[in-house]
């Protein structure tokens, strides 16, 4: 894989935009799959809130644990409140709640501070609510599903910018996360280099598997001839 004769771009600024243009997270999945990283698409149950919007940018992850009342001498919120304020542009919020099934971390408020902060979407597996606001915002938002519930009592972020699982998949801060109507698929940062180009490079040769089927080649003739599926 050359870097420069693809051109990929060396700063976030120009590479989400290009990530977006070039890339989808099947292509990127199946790109990191032959790369040995099996587990960095996150389940089918955490869903894109609206299927039209791409979110591409860095990780920036919170660690949420369960608690089971409401705090009376501190603020429920101090860590949650300290991770969207320190959001720079192109960052993804990235809550892992776990199988709990008693949170939902994100809104309509914290998706007003984070749009004010240049951030590039949200995912989390855990509930979300103010779905309509979040709509209407068009604020790209991958969630584990929709509830009411308040995470005040219910849970509460215990470190930010840690290792976290969620979904099932591994996240550092400073991760590319990218997410469309397939799904999320979240791109390690040492290997992102390799997988960006190995991506394009794939991408190339679907384009000449599909026109090949478009001229009316047999699917076995064409995989047998180029070896893309």
């Amino acid at each position: 894989m050359n870097d420069r004769a693809i051109s990929i771009p060396s700063t976030d600024t120009e590479l989400f935009p290009w990530v977006q243009a070039n890339l989808f997270v099947a292509l990127l999945s199946d790109t990191l799959d032959a790369m040995g990283y099996r587990d960095q698409a996150l389940p089918a149950r955490i869903r894109p809130l609206d299927d039209a919007l791409v979110m591409v940018g860095r990780a920036r992850t919170g660690l949420y644990r369960d608690v089971y009342e409401v705090p009376k001498d501190r603020n429920p919120y101090e860590l949650e409140i300290r991770l969207i304020d320190d959001l720079k542009p192109g960052e993804i919020p990235v809550l892992a709640c776990g199988h709990s099934g008693r949170i939902a971390p994100w809104g309509g408020l914290l998706t007003t501070a984070s749009l004010a902060r240049g951030a590039a979407g949200c995912l989390t597996d855990g509930y979300i609510r103010d779905v309509r606001t979040i709509r209407r915002l068009g604020f790209p938002v991958f969630h584990g599903g929709i509830a009411p519930l308040d995470s005040k009592g219910r849970g509460e972020v215990v470190e930010i910018d840690c290792p976290v699982s969620c979904g099932g998949a591994m996240v550092h801060s400073g991760d590319l996360v990218v997410g469309d109507a397939d799904g999320v698929i979240v791109v390690p940062r040492h290997a992102e280099r390799e997988a960006l180009g190995r991506a394009f490079e794939k991408l190339a040769g679907e384009h000449d598997t599909e026109a090949a089927l478009q001229n009316g080649e047999t699917l076995a003739s064409v995989f047998a001839r180029l070896g893309v599926l």
